[in-house]
């Protein structure tokens, strides 16, 4: 027997408070992305990998003078670390932790969203995910010598619970707004993220490149920022946890084992029935490609700056801080324009100021730092709004109480898609050996993603979907 479905009335109205907590959890995860991924965990977890091959190959040796010579020592079978049986070289071990963290988030996310629709219970989940995430990154303060394996770890449960968590967050963006409030709340969200990105950076910025003056080592340094992350992310997840609520689902099986099971079944429902919403799907795939080229732009610009315009890390560092700074207002902007031009317009447009940029990077000339800047303020003024109007655009093709479900597909697309990305610089550097032909090689991402993004008929799909048709679109 199939339970009632639950209606509008049974629902609880959002509230400008719950609306404000939610956003709260956006500043309170972007530390998680800005510190330890963007910036220290890769540079500091490779030397930890040398440190113990060093051990294991040159004992003999001192610790300094085979860390300085390490790449010319390493030679045939020399320099690896083990991870589970396979031999590892060290400088691939951080590409190698990330690939299997994001593997992992793309068998787990769907059943993370189908279990949260299933139970109804989001902010219980969104709190065990956050805090498991927090508690993992508080543990690389742990992380010297040459303990690899415990940051490599760490760094896998830490990434697989800020994915899921997402997963759980952005699923309560259809409950907290009207369909007309999408694109604001959306935005506002993403703005506030960059800007508690941009502030927990800029405090370890100020540790990290002073750590003579606070009397601590570099390896310290590093450590103290990567543990803020976490502790950053657990104090602020307090803010939405009290301010979020549950919305009533229909009945279902009351032990977590059934509940997990029901999670399965749904979850194959709900890939089955994504041929019922082909305007949902369509806006998948076409989000799945134009993001691939905004997510393979950024991973690939510290390279782009290093290899291609042969600057220096303080460039890179200054450049990460005035993106994080200037996409808190670039989020807003394209945000308000979506409200007056219609977001799928403003989403569009976004795509082609894209296009632009990765043509414009093929003629920086070396050492440029001013048109490398220019070049990072464009980046910042679309990237927070491109992803918070597509979550928004989103958001209304979803059918209503499989908001968590539908989400975890929309992470999926993410996740999954940096490979094709991954792939396409690599094979373009590969066979060129220029890192200018393998960025402007992005260009087909963007172009693909417009004319399929073009290609979708919003009005329709949101009626397919069931649900009300915003009057800006």
């Amino acid at each position: 027997m199939t339970s009632p479905p639950v209606t509008k009335e049974d629902t609880p109205k959002a509230t400008g408070r719950e609306r404000r907590g939610w956003y709260w959890y956006d500043w309170a995860n972007s530390a998680f992305y800005t510190t330890i991924i963007s910036v220290f965990l890769g540079p500091y977890l490779i030397p930890i990998a040398k440190t113990a091959a060093c051990e294991q190959d040159f004992a003999s040796m001192p610790a300094d003078a085979c860390a300085r010579d390490f790449d010319t020592l390493t030679t045939g079978q020399l320099g690896f670390v083990d991870v589970l049986g396979f031999d590892i070289r060290p400088a691939a071990y951080f590409g190698l932790v990330l690939t299997v963290s994001t593997l992992l988030q793309i068998v787990l996310l769907p059943i993370i969203g189908a279990l949260a629709d299933h139970t109804g219970r989001k902010r219980q989940l969104l709190g065990g995910f956050a805090y498991v995430g927090a508690l993992a990154t508080l543990g690389l303060f742990f992380l010297e010598g040459d303990r690899y394996l415990l940051g490599g770890g760490l760094f896998i449960l830490a990434n697989v619970a800020y994915g899921a968590s997402i997963v759980v967050y952005d699923s309560f963006l259809p409950q907290i707004s009207t369909p007309a409030e999408r694109d604001k709340v959306s935005s506002r969200g993403w703005a506030f993220g960059y800007l508690g990105g941009f502030l927990l950076l800029a405090l370890n910025l100020v540790l990290y490149t002073g750590r003579d003056g606070f009397g601590v080592s570099e390896g310290m340094a590093v450590r103290i920022c990567m543990m803020s992350a976490g502790l950053w992310w657990a104090i602020f997840t307090i803010i939405p946890l009290l301010t979020l609520r549950n919305r009533p689902v229909p009945a279902h099986e009351s032990t977590a084992l059934r509940s997990v099971g029901g999670s399965f079944r749904q979850l194959g429902r709900t890939i089955s029935e994504l041929r019922r919403y082909p305007g949902t799907l369509l806006f998948l795939v076409a989000y799945l490609i134009y993001n691939d080229g905004v997510q393979t732009v950024i991973g690939n610009s510290a390279p782009y700056a290093s290899e291609a315009l042969k600057l220096d890390k303080n460039v890179q560092i200054q450049a990460i801080l005035m993106v994080q700074f200037v996409a808190f207002g670039g989020a807003l902007l394209l945000g308000a324009l979506a409200r007056r031009f219609g977001t799928k317009r403003v989403v569009l447009a976004s795509l082609l100021v894209w296009t632009v940029i990765v043509v414009m990077a093929v003629f920086l000339a070396e050492g440029a730092e001013l048109q490398f800047y220019g070049l990072a303020f464009a980046i910042a003024i679309v990237l927070g709004g491109t992803q918070a109007l597509s979550r928004s655009l989103y958001s209304h093709v979803i059918p209503r109480g499989k908001e968590a479900e539908y989400f975890s597909l929309l992470q999926i697309s993410d996740k999954g898609s940096a490979f094709i990305g991954s792939l396409t610089i690599t094979l373009a550097v590969q066979f060129t050996n220029s890192y200018r032909i393998a960025i402007v090689s992005l260009v087909v991402f963007f172009v693909i993603g417009f004319l399929m993004l073009l290609a979708v008929n919003l009005p329709k799909a949101i009626r397919q979907a069931g649900n009300e048709v915003p009057e800006h679109l």
